[in-house]
């Protein structure tokens, strides 16, 4: 197609303009990134972008992303795109630019956003992505006015989807990829509402012998795991801890990092826990679910939140159980233990017992204030604590620089 030249050059000249600001300190990442380009030969002209966006208009823009604008544009041969464009004065952005452009280059699944290319013209430089018709989840899940529009089936299939998207990630893709930041308002909903993991800026690749590394914390507030939050230490399991705080604000329809909706509960995983060992889950269900709900599929769904956001991250489940556990409604299933916190400290509880998934279940986000970013883990050593900073955004938006 003439609008995808085949370019092994492109991250050679990508590279070569991002040297002139200053010491490559990512030196290995974008040695990779460049042989990953080569390979995929993913190249939009300049002007093909231009033209798309009508010259990146102020009408075409959609939001500003993690290190710059995001542009929506149209190609000749009717595809719609979405437009990343790297701001020049954002050491950041050049970061997450080269770190997403590299993550995302083969990766391939319908739950996970579509990189089409890339663009580099002078010192500009741009990633191109498939358009993706319905905007973020939070847009939707959190305006009173709209939140009618997800029904049961459509929050249960968003549940579903994310949750197989992150398995592709953490098992199934060329390298186990931590999120690090997977939020609401990074959950893209396509025009059959089917949910795209989008925003790979903090993502890390986990090196294969690794089960958890030690890490600058970096997030939005709500999401991220106690672990990481305290002493730096990513795993996989802060992505689960992520996706069961999703759950929960899915079922709830409340944002767990603005919780305020009882007086002797932190958070919203405080509350849903608290329900829960009252036997009253269902009780955090968003009222406007009430006709369309299937409550067995609610309690099951709040329970296996409660499970993936667990204090102790060994306790915490994994992705590809999370998946079978949704497709078939398990008979029985483990007792959660408290939620973790930020500032708690978790027990090395024993194994809990097993716990029916209805039993208790006639009631269950963003609980406290943490940051996502990957980094490698080791399959058979503890880690030692690192830093953990405080540099975090008061509006829980991005990490700030540290």
């Amino acid at each position: 197609m003439e609008d995808m030249t085949k370019s092994n050059n492109f991250l050679h000249n990508l590279i070569k303009t991002f040297n002139k600001f200053g010491p490559n300190r990512e030196g290995q990442n974008e040695e990779d990134l460049e042989r990953i380009a080569a390979q995929e030969q993913k190249f939009f002209t300049f002007d093909t972008l231009v033209s798309a966006t009508k010259n990146f208009h102020p009408t075409h823009k959609l939001g500003e992303g993690g290190f710059g604008p995001v542009y929506k544009g149209n190609l000749d041969d009717g595809r719609e795109i979405a437009v990343k464009k790297l701001s020049q004065s954002s050491s950041q952005g050049r970061k997450e630019f080269l770190n997403e452009a590299k993550l995302l280059a083969r990766v391939q699944h319908r739950n996970v956003v579509n990189l089409l290319g890339y663009c580099a013209h002078g010192i500009e430089k741009l990633l191109v992505y498939e358009y993706v018709f319905n905007e973020s989840l939070d847009k939707i899940l959190f305006k009173s006015d709209r939140r009618a529009e997800l029904d049961w089936k459509r929050r249960f299939d968003i549940i579903n989807g994310i949750a197989r998207g992150l398995l592709y990630l953490h098992e199934d893709s060329h390298n186990c990829i931590v999120h690090r930041d997977i939020k609401a308002s990074n959950i893209l909903l396509d025009d059959k509402w089917v949910p795209k993991i989008a925003d790979f800026g903090m993502a890390r690749l986990f090196p294969e012998d690794q089960t958890h590394v030690n890490t600058r914390v970096a997030g939005t507030n709500g999401y991220m795991a106690p672990e990481y939050v305290m002493h730096g230490q990513l795993s996989v399991k802060a992505d689960v801890f992520s996706f069961g705080v999703l759950v929960l604000e899915l079922i709830s329809g409340q944002r767990n990092s603005t919780f305020n909706h009882s007086t002797d509960t932190q958070n919203l995983l405080d509350w849903a826990y608290k329900l829960f060992k009252k036997g009253r889950s269902l009780e955090i269900m968003d009222s406007t679910l009430a006709s369309s709900a299937d409550t067995e599929q609610v309690a099951m769904c709040i329970h296996i939140g409660l499970l993936c956001t667990q204090g102790d991250p060994k306790l915490r489940l994994e992705m590809r159980r999370v998946v079978v556990m949704l497709s078939k409604k398990p008979a029985n299933l483990l007792e959660p233990t408290r939620p973790g916190a930020p500032g708690s400290r978790y027990r090395r509880s024993h194994r809990p017992a097993t716990f029916s998934s209805t039993a208790g279940s006639s009631g269950a986000s963003d609980s406290g204030t943490f940051g996502s970013s990957i980094s490698t883990t080791t399959r058979s050593s503890a880690s030692t604590s690192a830093q953990t900073g405080s540099g975090f955004d008061p509006h829980g938006k991005r990490p700030m620089q540290i």
